[in-house]
């Protein structure tokens, strides 16, 4: 019979490789070059404003309009575009590429208290900002309240 040499640190760093592969296949590397990771999301603020309407911004610097499309369905608003990559320059020529590039599209549900017959977007140095008024309904109303004597 043989005797074989037992290593439990040798199983511990098997495990750690497995999770290391498995956490690397989930969400790839951030140091990656972003042409190898393919798509992107644009990031977004979304808040109220003093004008009883829901705003949400997103940052999409050096797109055209024409690649920005803004959808609602179903009390679903939907942001879709895709940001190019310059063509000045040929792929291979690049040295280092920290920008994202490649298709988008992220999806918002809004609330029933919005007039979806209303949003209004507009593109402007880089930054897409979609008013989303409120219907008359949902906004606040004072009410009078008659003091009995």
């Amino acid at each position: 019979m043989a005797i074989i040499r037992w290593a439990p640190f040798q199983e511990l760093a098997t495990v750690q490789d497995r999770m290391n592969r498995l956490f690397h296949e989930m969400y790839g590397r951030q140091d990656d070059d972003v042409m190898s990771r393919g798509a992107w999301a644009p990031p977004v603020d979304i808040y109220e404003n003093g004008s009883h309407e829901l705003v949400i911004k997103a940052e999409l610097p050096a797109m055209m309009r024409e690649d920005i499309d803004v959808r609602v369905e179903n009390h679903t608003l939907t942001l879709r575009g895709e940001k190019k990559l310059d063509q000045d320059a040929r792929q291979e020529q690049y040295h280092r590429v920290e920008r994202s590039y490649g298709s988008f599209s992220r999806s918002f549900t809004l609330p029933a208290t919005v007039d979806v017959g209303r949003i209004n977007a507009e593109y402007k140095h880089g930054v897409l900002t979609i008013k989303l008024p409120f219907r008359e309904e949902a906004k606040p109303k004072p009410i009078k309240v008659d003091v009995a004597a």
